[in-house]
């Protein structure tokens, strides 16, 4: 099974990133995570350059997204919102074949911040995916090191995140059951 994890954040050292390097550690038997880097390559959406030639870097976003059998996101929240850039990623997934239906997990790294978690939820219910509730949770962040690794030693974040990835991919197995 694969997991393409998005960080909403371009910073190099941003938690979120981190986390998702840590949910690579604690995956399931079975379950790879490829974590998606490319968010900072992709133009401005445009819906005028979204017609038979999209830009190569959008191409990419989407064959990534169709060859995932589900998403985990991880997002920092900026003034209240979702960050531009991952906003800006999902707008270029509205119009394509390859994101209705697709099981995600969304991942926020502080118990402040809501309004991003309550906004991707929205953008991404209405983009027709499926949010996994048991596979989307607000972690405390023990010592953070660069590669997560810190992350998944905590005992913890370790049972939290690795019960959110054993959800994130029974809904995975239980939808493509269904298909």
């Amino acid at each position: 099974m694969r997991i393409l994890a998005i960080s909403g954040s371009l910073r190099s050292t941003s938690p979120n990133t981190a986390v998702l390097q840590a949910a690579r550690t604690l995956a399931p038997p079975g379950v790879e995570i490829i974590l998606y880097e490319c968010l900072g390559a992709l133009p401005h959406f445009n819906p005028d350059l979204d017609g038979d030639n999209p830009p190569q870097s959008v191409l990419e976003l989407r064959s990534a997204v169709g060859l995932a059998d589900g998403l985990l996101i991880s997002s920092p929240e900026y003034a209240h919102g979702v960050p531009g850039t991952l906003k800006n990623a999902l707008d270029w997934l509205v119009s394509s074949s390859e994101f209705p239906g697709r099981t995600i997990g969304l991942l926020n790294t502080s118990p402040r911040a809501t309004h991003a978690t309550a906004q991707l939820t929205e953008i991404l219910t209405t983009m027709s995916a499926r949010l996994v509730p048991e596979a989307s949770v607000t972690l405390t962040l023990p010592v953070q090191t660069l590669d997560g690794t810190g992350f998944a030693e905590n005992p913890d974040f370790r049972r939290k995140l690795s019960s959110a990835l054993s959800a994130l991919a029974r809904a995975i197995q239980s939808d493509q059951k269904i298909e």
